[in-house]
């Protein structure tokens, strides 16, 4: 794959304003009035690029602006070039949740523009399923999916035209991966017209999504800031906690009324675990709630909603939340448990300081956790600050210790089946020609 590489240093970055990107009059009024003030480094980068009808593969991390940084530039090509009644965008995401939140910020971005988008995502009833096939049939002109649920009218309809759509996003294209939508991709690039313009947007950057790339992406520039580290103004810290000291620490944490954190995420890693840990802060008087996959997705956004005007201060969820949900001003997020995946935790900890701003992360981590933490702090390339427990809650455990040990039983392990192996080789000898007769050497064999 031919690729411009344009490697962008982050941290000696001084802002552009959005005038300066070239954007129309009406775009930039409508950023105007969302509060966006200052490109963000991926947005100064990818909108010339794409404004210049450049294929693109760019890596960058949650909380960065990418969404703009697609979104803005489409927006004016298709403004300066209008065809009513048919759809000239795909936005492909891996999550309902995703998909909604990039259709709110379509919606924003386009205030004064003529432009119409739709998301289609599952999880809906009979009349979202109507709604969605009228947003085909009518060519809404920009659509943002997930891969299952488009494909599905894609198959069962026929009412879906794609034949003018010219630009094709995929988002998180990573997570998209990871989740295994690879084929459904495949099978609705299928129905889109070769010549287009394409870009890939994902966290992370492994050969895998490189040979994706080379599928879909035509002679790509290629864009990365600051991949798989938490942002700067991330305030990160461990406590090293007993599996029974957590929730007592989750409460002394999120404190009283008069705490400076008003606004709590909790990440665990069980929908049984959520909760146990909301009927337990709501048997304090906390003002919180939960979210996971046992909701229906109408009840999923009310939850949501209500995070977001401040009526729920505590909002515990499982991964279901870790990418793709824009929650602006998030003071704090929790880590109840370690996630399993290192890149979990960049997304987890991105749902706080979020495009410039500040925030804290908090981690919890018991001895049989360690290991996962271990993981975490080499992809980040820095060992996050362990943190002392209030004195009421005891002693914690010394985590640091629990990896060493357990590196010792691995490599314990290892010798005990290395020596176990040897004292049977040196019993049976080599266990395929153990008792083989050798046949006699011919002087053929000595040649």
């Amino acid at each position: 794959m031919k690729t411009a590489a344009l490697r962008a240093a982050v941290f000696s970055f001084t802002p552009m304003t959005f005038q300066e990107l070239g954007l129309h009059d009406q775009i930039l009024e409508a950023i105007s009035y969302m509060g966006f003030k200052e490109a963000t480094p991926v947005q100064e980068q990818a909108i010339p690029l794409i404004l210049q009808k450049k294929d693109l593969i760019a890596c960058a991390q949650t909380g960065t602006g990418k969404t703009a940084a697609f979104m803005l530039p489409i927006l004016q090509a298709l403004t300066e070039t209008p065809h009513a009644g048919k759809t000239r965008a795909l936005v492909i995401v891996p999550t309902r949740e995703l998909a909604l939140q990039i259709d709110q910020q379509i919606q924003g971005f386009s205030y004064f523009l003529d432009v119409h988008s739709f998301a289609l995502y599952g999880g809906g009833d009979g009349d979202d399923w109507v709604q969605q096939k009228k947003a085909l049939q009518s060519g809404a002109d920009i659509i943002v999916a997930t891969p299952g649920k488009l494909l599905s009218h894609l198959t069962l309809g026929g009412y879906a035209d794609f034949s003018r759509v010219e630009y094709l996003i995929l988002d998180e294209a990573d997570r998209m991966l990871d989740i295994g939508f690879h084929d459904d991709i495949m099978k609705i690039i299928s129905y889109l017209p070769k010549e287009r313009q394409s870009l890939m947007f994902s966290a992370t950057m492994p050969p895998k999504i490189r040979k994706f790339a080379k599928e879909i992406l035509h002679q790509p520039a290629e864009i990365t800031f600051a991949l798989s580290k938490p942002a700067e103004g991330v305030e990160q810290g461990v406590f090293p906690v007993y599996g029974n000291q957590k929730i007592a620490l989750l409460r002394k944490l999120l404190g009283g009324k008069n705490n400076p954190y008003q606004t709590v995420l909790v990440f665990t890693s069980t929908k049984r675990m959520v909760s146990e840990i909301v009927r337990n802060l709501k048997g304090r008087g906390y003002a919180v709630e939960g979210i996971s996959s046992n909701l229906r997705q109408s009840e999923r956004e009310e939850v949501l909603n209500r995070f977001r005007a401040r009526k729920t201060r505590v909002l515990v969820a499982t991964d279901v939340l870790s990418r793709g949900i824009d929650i602006k001003d998030i003071h704090l997020v929790i880590n109840f448990d370690v996630p399993q995946d290192a890149e979990d935790y960049v997304h987890r900890v991105g749902r706080t300081a979020r495009a410039e701003t500040t925030g804290r992360a908090i981690t919890f981590v018991t001895p049989e956790e360690a290991y996962k933490l271990r993981r975490i702090e080499q992809l980040i390339e820095r060992q996050i600050p362990r943190l002392k427990l209030p004195e009421e809650l005891g002693e914690g455990p010394n985590i640091d210790s629990s990896n060493r040990r357990r590196k010792e039983n691995q490599r314990n392990k290892r010798r005990n089946r290395f020596q176990k192996h040897g004292k049977a080789r040196s019993k049976g000898g080599n266990k395929r020609g153990a008792g083989r007769k050798k046949s006699p050497r011919t002087p053929r064999d000595k040649k």
